[in-house]
């Protein structure tokens, strides 16, 4: 390759006012020299001490930089011969040396996305998400969190943190967190598991994520619930699932039309407990058939139990995976919503036969959660504060459901009609006819209100709209208010 004279390097020009180093001017004028083709592949450039000198400066600053272009790959040295610009930059890349401008590209390539990446951006903009405040929908009561004892906690664990606990750990979790949780599960769920059953994972959207991806291949059909979870529909296209909409009734997902639908579907995903977001419990007959659906065909079972702790009218409705004789059920549960979000802890219980799959599929995502965050938890569990935290909110989320729900009748009348109000964090209310839940909502959100459009959570159009307003984070106040400023939207 021919190389150009040193020589016959452009004018430098230094801003001794500039806010940037002479070294960081130095690096810019080069780069963009040799980026605009100024300066081609294989031009020499002149050495530290004969630059430094025309231009009048240290030699440091140069040297530092063309050190830092050495390193980003614009320049290269040869040994006894000098530093030059990269060979490895393509001519075709760079406009001739005319002095002329860079002309632009006449023709991109195209800038593609896969069909899931496409999916994936299908919902509307949710400017209801940006607010925290009334009616966030998952939102617990973060001013009654125990912050004192928790940090008291964390100080503990931060102060005497063993090389073990700053070392890279199972992809399954901490083995005392997951003893901790199976203890729980096991007396307050009637879920039935050993500890080496339990993942532990950041939140139960990366649960979700990772029964998808260890249980579903591309076109692999899933039953959702009509309406259901939007961000279980969004960790189950991300796998590349076909979606089959089931509708729910009052006793939960309708499974005898599952079937009819599509009966060889590889998974079902589900919240029988607690239907997200109507409310409703899955009857018995029901989960009876489902599970022997899923036996027959050689089908997996996802339950997701986000928010049984908080039933009012009654007990907490045992689990699904509890009657599972097969080992077909994937049972995903949660901190966040009992806790506070940023907590970012979730669990799955696994059956055994999957766990080197899921353990797997966790080591290529993440590796594994953070283990501080696990040790103050076990603390937190074993020594009876979070038991005792859940009665509190229990009682606390009662009175703030009741609150919402009287505010509704005494500002609004019979115009919404309430559902789903007898268990959980949130509320569902029906718009009158014709009323568009999408414009609501973003209505509402300009009123500093946060309530979800329920048309969010159906796989196909809804002739009629609703929201979705959760309460658990919302006081007194804030419920009369925020449903002051609803009528308002709705107005």
């Amino acid at each position: 390759m021919r190389r150009v004279p040193a020589t016959f390097l452009p004018p430098i020009a230094l801003d001794p006012r500039a806010k940037a180093p002479v070294y960081r001017q130095l690096y810019d004028w080069f780069r963009l020299a040799i980026t605009t083709g100024k300066m081609r592949p294989g031009q020499r450039l002149p050495s530290t001490r004969t630059l430094a000198a025309e231009l009048k400066i240290s030699r440091i600053p140069v040297s530092n930089a063309y050190d830092q272009l050495l390193a980003e790959g614009y320049l290269e040295t040869q040994i006894g011969a000098g530093t030059y610009v990269a060979r490895s930059i393509p001519n075709d890349t760079l406009p001739a040396l005319s002095g002329k401008r860079l002309r632009p590209v006449q023709k991109a390539g195209p800038r593609r996305m896969s069909q899931r990446g496409v999916a994936l951006t299908q919902l509307p903009e949710q400017s209801w998400l940006n607010i925290v405040g009334a009616f966030r929908v998952s939102l617990p009561a973060l001013g009654h969190f125990p912050i004192a004892l928790w940090s008291k906690l964390v100080a503990r664990h931060s102060r005497r943190a063993a090389k073990s606990a700053m070392s890279y750990r199972d992809a399954m979790g901490h083995l005392t967190l997951r003893e901790a949780i199976a203890e729980y599960l096991g007396a307050f769920r009637a879920v039935r598991c050993e500890a080496s059953q339990i993942m532990v994972t950041t939140g139960s959207q990366q649960g979700l994520q990772l029964s998808a991806q260890v249980l579903v291949d591309t076109n692999d059909s899933v039953w959702l619930e009509e309406p259901g979870y939007p961000s279980a529909r969004q960790a189950f296209i991300a796998a590349g699932a076909r979606l089959i909409p089931v509708p729910v009734d009052d006793e939960g997902m309708n499974v005898a039309e599952a079937i009819r639908r599509s009966p060889n579907s590889r998974a079902a995903y589900i919240t029988p407990s607690h239907q997200y977001p109507m409310g409703m419990t899955m009857s018995a007959p029901r989960r009876m058939l489902l599970l022997n659906w899923a036996v027959h065909h050689g089908s997996w079972i996802i339950e997701d139990d986000y928010d049984s702790e908080y039933r009012f009218e009654s007990r907490p409705i045992a689990s699904l995976q509890g009657l599972d004789s097969d080992s077909r059920v994937i049972y995903v549960g949660t901190f966040s919503k009992v806790m506070f979000p940023a907590l970012r802890v979730g669990y799955l219980v696994v059956p055994k036969d999957l766990v080197p799959a899921f353990s797997a599929a966790r080591d290529a995502a993440d590796v594994f959660s953070a283990t501080l965050y696990q040790l103050v938890l076990t603390d937190f569990i074993r020594e009876g504060h979070f038991a005792r935290h859940i009665r509190r909110m229990r009682m606390l989320y009662m009175e703030r459901r009741q609150a919402l729900v009287q505010a509704i009748r005494d500002q609004m009348g019979d115009r919404l009609e309430v559902i789903g109000a007898e268990a959980g964090m949130h509320v569902v209310v029906m718009l009158p006819p014709g009323v568009n839940d999408v414009a609501v909502s973003k209505k509402a959100a300009q009123l500093g209100v946060s309530a979800t459009p329920l048309s969010t959570c159906y796989v196909k159009p809804r002739t009629r709209g609703g929201l979705v307003l959760g309460y658990g984070g919302t006081n007194a106040r804030q419920i009369h208010e925020g449903v002051s400023k609803l009528k308002q939207s709705l107005e």
